[in-house]
């Protein structure tokens, strides 16, 4: 399976963008796929998650209300979209798959991933 995230960018505060990700090589509607972030001199943190049947999907309390994360079966793509953008959102962007039931917020439990955009936002 593989997965390459595309779309981020050099944006000012309030701003907008939309990450996609598109996997190949796998049953796409088998795989969980998040995004995840990392920030210079942080540890990667879960940003979104959607969910392969019922496309439940989940934020990290810092995006909520901001970010929505779909997918497209049909397309075999997933996508972030991010609104409201702040200088803190500054960081690659990661998506990331894997092909067992239920939800994770725990990087080291997926077994692909994309390898990244930057998203920088400035004041």
């Amino acid at each position: 399976v593989q997965l390459q995230a595309s779309g981020g960018g050099l944006v000012q505060a309030g701003a907008s963008l939309r990450l996609s990700c598109v996997v190949s090589g796998g049953t796409f509607s088998n795989l969980n796929v998040n995004w995840f972030r990392q920030a210079p001199g942080k540890e990667r943190e879960f940003v979104a998650a959607v969910t392969r049947i019922t496309f439940s999907t989940y934020y990290a309390n810092s995006v909520k209300g901001r970010f929505t994360i779909s997918r497209d079966n049909a397309k075999n793509m997933v996508y972030l979209q991010m609104d409201s953008l702040k200088p803190e959102d500054t960081a690659v962007y990661y998506c990331a798959a894997r092909p067992r039931a239920g939800w994770s917020t725990t990087y080291s439990e997926f077994d692909y991933w994309g390898q990244g955009t930057l998203v920088t936002v400035f004041q």
